[in-house]
């Protein structure tokens, strides 16, 4: 008999229009680290919001330790010990470290909030797992990867045993995932359980001992680790073999479309500039990628170059015109599209429909609205278009409140209506993130596509296998600087990270 700590067993989930979760089985051992394998939308998130208690399934039983139980909401997970990191972080912004960690269980005597022994609980757990938070730092304050280690905090704090951990890595760096993987692995050692959804192969073969795997809500089947590869994995995944390998003929750059000279941006954290004169250009049919640390200037040049932030000094031209005072309309209407780096804050309405958020920058062109009103039919028709060539799934169709998607589907709306739009100039910050290997294929096919059809495309990635991949020329941009200019078919992975750790530098000078 196995021993299993958590069995979910013919788990059916149903929402309007779709079978989120048909008849699924899946068991944890105890101990283990036990990876949920799916596309964007397989079902996934939704079979951990079952056990961790935000849904109620139609059909299925859950049983821990052996024993059937009822979980109805969150706080019978946490008193069963289950314990989760969502994708999309529940933290509160404005109170600090400590106030998020304690929330729900807030320690306290005649009814009075008692803080010093929380505090002190929370210091020797970040210190025993080398978490390193400030429990006084405001959320708002912290960076992504370290929200990340506030939500692990929680999960300890709370002293869960079973751990899930929904796309953790989705939007940490290549280092902070690095630390995460190691944490894990210290977790399970200790005894811990862990359910670690995910779709970057690489982490599953790096971490999880068995693999589960889902595909359009249906249970594929359950492999261990160690006896597979990734080919296998990702062949189950999505019911096909997926190329890792972007095929493109050589580039064929023609006239300049993009031209930044001497850009400078102020920082809002300190005095000095987030971004230190920055000069180059980007031509008609070649992909130029900014690779870099996460950190490092790259979300204050492109809030410059798209108008999202305000620019210090310098010029940016697009197509020969100076748009660098220009708006994000003006910008948005004379051939610059932007897939941005923030699906949620920049690039979606959470609460309107996808047909809507489809044509969130066209909104006022004659083939959708006449006299102010809106031709929902042209809409319904466009919206309808776009998910069906980049495969955009949404239980409702076009009338799907986009908040109700999942983030891997939520960005593939976003690529696809950016890639749609009339433009010369693809901005694509990060266009890949959350999203499955056979989904990461597609839209790499269209970007290189982009290319071959004259555009230009400037590509801002963390994955250093994208970088690679697909750029036709690379960029180093370290502490706000672009430090180097590399050919991808040339260097090294080792010369890159050399020059995107400030170890190395190109002293020659800008073209």
């Amino acid at each position: 008999m196995e021993d299993y700590v958590i069995e979910m067993l013919h788990i059916t989930k149903e929402f309007p229009g779709i079978i989120a979760n048909d008849d699924i089985t899946l068991q944890l051992k105890r101990g283990e680290i036990h990876a949920l394998l799916g596309e964007n939308g397989a079902g996934k998130s939704t079979l951990m919001s079952v056990l961790f208690g935000h849904y109620t399934p139609e059909k299925g039983v859950i049983k821990k330790d052996g024993k059937e139980v009822k979980i109805s909401n969150p706080n019978d997970a946490t008193a069963l010990g289950i314990g989760m990191v969502h994708q999309h972080f529940m933290l509160v912004d404005i109170f600090s470290v400590l106030d998020n960690i304690i929330l729900g269980s807030e320690p306290n005597k005649f009814g009075f909030l008692t803080k010093a022994a929380a505090r002190k609980k929370v210091l020797d757990l970040s210190n025993k797992y080398n978490l390193k938070v400030d429990p006084d730092a405001l959320i708002e304050d912290i960076t992504v990867g370290m929200q990340q280690r506030v939500e692990i905090l929680k999960m300890l704090y709370r002293e869960n045993e079973i751990l899930i951990f929904d796309e953790p890595t989705a939007v940490l760096t290549p280092q902070e995932i690095d630390e995460l993987m190691k944490i894990m692995k210290e977790l399970a050692a200790e005894g811990k359980s862990i359910l670690f959804i995910t779709h970057k192969l690489n982490e599953i073969m790096a971490v999880a001992d068995r693999c589960s795997i889902l595909r359009k809500g249906k249970y594929i089947g359950t492999v261990d680790v160690k006896n597979t590869t990734k080919e296998e994995l990702s062949s189950m995944m999505v019911g096909r073999n997926v190329k890792f390998a972007v095929d493109k003929a050589p580039a064929q750059p023609k006239e300049e479309i993009l031209k930044v000279e001497n850009v400078c941006v102020k920082s809002k954290l300190h005095n000095n500039d987030s971004v230190h004169n920055v000069s180059f250009n980007v031509r008609a049919g070649e992909i130029v990628c900014i690779a870099g640390i996460d950190g490092n200037g790259q979300t204050e040049f492109v809030g410059a170059l798209t108008g999202l932030d305000d620019i210090e000094s310098g010029k940016i031209s697009l197509c020969g015109e100076d748009i660098t005072k220009k708006s994000i309309r003006y910008k948005s209407t004379h051939g610059m599209s932007h897939i941005p780096e923030d699906r949620h804050k920049h690039g979606l309405v959470l609460d309107y429909t996808l047909e809507e958020n489809m044509i969130l920058q066209r909104y006022f062109e004659p083939q959708f609205s006449k006299n102010g009103i809106l031709k929902k039919g042209e809409m319904r028709k466009y919206s309808d278009k776009l998910a069906a060539a980049f495969d955009v799934r949404s239980g409702q169709g076009a009338t799907t409140i986009v908040r109700a998607m999942s983030g891997g589907n939520q960005q593939k709306a976003i690529a696809a209506r950016e890639m749609d739009r009339d433009h010369k100039l693809l901005i694509a910050v990060q266009p890949t993130r959350g999203l499955d290997v056979g989904a990461i294929e597609n839209i790499h096919e269209a970007i290189v596509k982009e290319r071959d059809a004259g555009n230009a495309i400037l590509l801002v990635s963390l994955e250093l296998d994208e970088v690679m991949n697909l750029s036709d020329r690379i960029l180093v941009m370290y502490e706000g600087e672009i430090v180097g200019e590399v050919d991808p078919k040339t260097t090294t992975l080792q010369e890159l990270g050399l020059y995107m750790s400030g170890a190395k530098r190109d002293t020659r000078k800008e073209a």
